[in-house]
């Protein structure tokens, strides 16, 4: 049975954590409550996997001792909206790992959340292991998020469109005819994220040497957004095939998967392969 812990965050919330397994810890920010039935469904259709926490859980857990806490979850349902900074954000994620009783850890995230594991290695000796899915650590697309996370906060301050259709009714992909379903609390706390990065140069930041630390996307990831959320496009996979060669000097392992997009590559029975076979590697496992 998980151990359960509570993590205190910048903002004085408080956020659940359980521990799962044993062997070299690894903080996993990730949502191990089902969905409901209708929400999955519709998480599915839209290429999602709302299995994943789950699953990578079940399948890590075997060789790590996991620090799991749905961060993402929490923001939402506690939103920071002006105090979503880099530095806090890193002060969160070392409060779970604190919380845990856990020293030095590995760090998996995808998305923003990889972003977020690239802000703690910038700011602790303690992290060793860092994993970043679908976000990549050299170009990252900052302006362009920052841009359609503008965007979303707008639309959120604005009354309901009465065109707009939820997004279990959309065509997957569709998002100029979906409903905005985030608060304005919800949507500034990424604007404030993203616009204390804007002068966050990737490229020069001193992440430390002997970190082992791994980059992977899709290589189809890649979203043009409409005027309607910025006008702009976010590229994560050819930034990173991109810098592949630099990234490898750097001492960075470098995956491009073929033929997956943003949601695809973030499934579960594509992490958890993948993952597991790199801690191998790099021997952040059990008995390694």
């Amino acid at each position: 049975m998980a151990a359960t812990v509570e993590a205190v965050l910048h903002d004085g919330s408080v956020i659940p954590v359980s521990v799962h397994g044993d062997g070299p810890a690894l903080l996993l920010p990730v949502r191990l409550e089902p969905y409901a039935h209708e929400q999955a469904e519709t998480i599915r259709k839209w290429g999602g996997d709302p299995e994943l926490g789950p699953a990578l859980v079940d399948g890590l857990s075997r060789s790590n001792r996991l620090v799991v806490a749905d961060y993402e979850g929490h923001r939402m349902a506690h939103p920071a909206a002006e105090t979503l900074t880099p530095d806090n954000l890193a002060a969160d994620l070392l409060a779970v790992a604190d919380a845990s009783g856990t020293d030095a850890f590995g760090y998996y995230g995808y998305s923003w959340l990889a972003l977020a594991g690239l802000q703690v290695a910038l700011r602790t000796d303690r992290l060793r292991v860092l994993a970043m899915g679908g976000f990549p650590p050299w170009d990252g697309p900052y302006r362009s998020m920052l841009a359609v996370t503008r965007a979303a906060h707008a639309a959120s301050t604005r009354g309901p469109d009465p065109s707009a259709i939820s997004i279990a009714e959309a065509e997957p992909g569709d998002w100029d005819s979906v409903a905005v379903q985030t608060t304005e609390a919800q949507t500034r706390q990424f604007v404030t994220l993203y616009e204390a990065l804007q002068d966050f140069d990737d490229v020069g930041a001193a992440v430390p040497a002997g970190m082992f630390r791994l980059a992977f996307a899709g290589a189809n990831d890649q979203i043009d957004y409409s005027e309607q959320w910025g006008g702009v496009r976010v590229s994560i996979g050819e930034p990173l095939a991109k810098h592949r060669d630099e990234l490898e000097a750097a001492g960075w392992d470098v995956q491009v998967l073929p033929g997956l997009d943003h949601l695809g590559a973030m499934h579960s029975s594509v992490v958890q392969p993948l993952l597991g076979a790199w801690l191998r590697k790099v021997g952040w496992v059990r008995d390694a």
